[in-house]
């Protein structure tokens, strides 16, 4: 299978993880995107993918998967390993929510500001902004920062005593807000000492 992506953002950094944490990475094939000249928005690429992001998984029969949730849902269920998705219904409902709540209250939020109120990309990609909103969803992201937090104090991980996708999406999100200039205010002690641990990890460290 072949994972379309540009290495060192921050959406295929949690297909990545995922693929380390299921000893996995070398049962796939990374095809590289060149993001910055807008091959991603080619009609080539946009037939696996009308999103016009990246990842995208393409299976051996054809199938592409696009959406980091999607991909993680699907190479869970193949490799074998420690479960990232959940294997009860409670299970997988809590991490769920944690993964969404991570994902649109973080990474998102950290996108938009990225996206609408800095440079970004660039003004050839960056072809609309609003920074009013980049700038509110910088208050979101720092708020969901506060709430991490909060979850941190009685729990080791996000969704629990084991590691999940949440946790990769939440790290993947605490990645991408450092390199926009999103800090994690000093007094989240538990959101911070958590990144440590999580950054630790052999999927990560490699």
């Amino acid at each position: 299978m072949n994972i379309y992506e540009t290495e060192g953002f921050p959406n295929p950094l949690r297909i990545r993880i995922a693929l380390a944490e299921k000893s996995a990475t070398d049962k796939v094939v990374f095809v590289p995107v060149d993001v910055m000249a807008g091959e991603h928005r080619t009609s080539a690429f946009r037939a696996k993918n009308p999103d016009a992001t990246v990842p995208v998984l393409e299976l051996d029969d054809g199938t592409c998967i696009a959406q980091c949730n999607a991909i993680t849902e699907y190479l869970d269920g193949v490799f074998d390993g420690p479960s990232l998705t959940g294997a009860s219904p409670k299970e997988r409902a809590v991490i769920a929510m944690m993964n969404i709540r991570a994902e649109s209250g973080l990474m998102d939020a950290v996108g938009a500001y990225f996206h609408h109120a800095t440079q970004g990309l660039g003004p050839d990609l960056e072809t609309w902004q609003c920074p009013e909103w980049g700038n509110k969803q910088k208050e979101v992201a720092q708020s969901t920062m506060a709430y991490l937090n909060e979850v941190l104090v009685e729990n080791e991980f996000l969704a629990g005593d084991h590691f999940t996708v949440a946790d990769i999406t939440a790290y993947a999100g605490l990645v991408f807000a450092e390199f926009a200039k999103v800090d994690i205010p000093d007094h989240l002690d538990h959101l911070l000492a958590w990144r440590a641990r999580v950054a630790a990890r052999p999927s990560i460290t490699g």
